[in-house]
């Protein structure tokens, strides 16, 4: 690993979130966790948008910790369900905590007989640097809703996004590689190495 290569902290709690975006990086960025700066906050997700929760996250980081610092939110917006679960993907379903299987299991239920299942994937990335100030990109992937979990890979609702540049595939049966090449998250991630290439 290069000596001078750049590092920025990404403002999550999800191991998950973080292993993509380490992915899709490679060896462009050294990605520190919030483990890795000691950062062990319940970070604040009030915002009504993606876009504001993920200022929200990057500038708890960047305030009180001060490392270059990149944060995201994703939400799943079903058209028939008039863009929900969208800010509140991760708390969608009653309860303390972040529940994906009740989330999944409480999506299900909503879609019940409904005939319309269109349904797409977007990430927001807030990037704070000393440098550049506030930039923000986001990635998106369309796709539908299935009628039951299929797959065991990946997580949140991806046993059931079929997106449409998959032949059938749920996201939850794409190995790392190939959901990174269309996902919402490997899209954004894409976008914002070109913005750092270019500082």
């Amino acid at each position: 690993m290069a000596s001078n290569q750049r590092e920025i902290v990404f403002a999550t709690n999800n191991s998950h979130k973080l292993s993509e975006l380490r992915a899709v990086v490679g060896d462009r960025l050294k990605v520190l966790s919030l483990a890795d700066i000691n950062c062990h906050d319940d970070i604040p997700e009030t915002g009504s948008t993606l876009e504001e929760n993920s200022m929200l996250k990057a500038l708890w980081v960047k305030e009180k910790y001060g490392y270059d610092c990149i944060a995201d939110d994703t939400g799943l917006e079903v058209e028939a369900l008039n863009g929900e679960p969208g800010v509140r993907s991760a708390r969608y379903a009653p309860g303390d905590g972040h529940d994906s299987l009740a989330n999944m299991k409480l999506l299900l239920i909503n879609m019940e007989g409904v005939v319309n299942r269109r349904a797409r994937f977007r990430t927001v990335i807030t990037l704070l640097t000393d440098r550049n100030g506030r930039q923000v990109v986001d990635g998106i992937v369309n796709g539908s809703i299935g009628i039951e979990p299929v797959g065991c890979n990946g997580f949140g609702y991806d046993p059931v996004f079929l997106p449409d540049e998959a032949d059938g595939l749920t996201f939850a049966q794409m190995d790392t590689d190939a959901k990174n090449l269309i996902s919402h998250r490997g899209r954004a991630t894409r976008q914002l190495l070109t913005l750092l290439e270019h500082q």
